[in-house]
């Protein structure tokens, strides 16, 4: 189980914003291809970030805590997890705050420029 740790506290993350989305309507996950084109630059950055790193020897991933899949430059598939994750779980709270504060930014239906 432990292989699964990283995972699991992604999963989590996702849970424990998952009513953000259902009781305040932030409606993140409706504008799917909003948030695809928000976190594919994040993905790839930090990617390409954690292949240098790797690659150099800043950092590794504890082979216990992590499911041992690795994709590209030897990036567990766990931390391309994570870039998709956390970001999402972002948006989801900076939504929702929007949406408990009446806050606009200019792209609501309905406001005149």
């Amino acid at each position: 189980m432990s292989h699964f740790a990283y995972l699991s506290v992604l999963a989590g993350c996702l849970i424990g914003t998952a009513g953000l989305e259902i009781f305040l309507r932030t409606r993140v996950y409706r504008r799917a291809v909003r948030l695809i084109v928000t976190i594919i630059p994040v993905v790839v950055v930090f990617t390409l970030w954690d292949i240098y790193a790797i690659k150099s020897g800043h950092w590794s991933f504890d082979s216990r805590y992590v499911t041992g899949i690795e994709t590209v430059g030897n990036v567990p598939l766990d931390e391309i997890c994570f870039f998709i994750v956390i970001p999402i779980c972002a948006i989801l709270t900076l939504e929702a705050i929007r949406s408990a504060r009446n806050w606009l930014v200019g792209d609501e239906e309905g406001i005149n420029e």
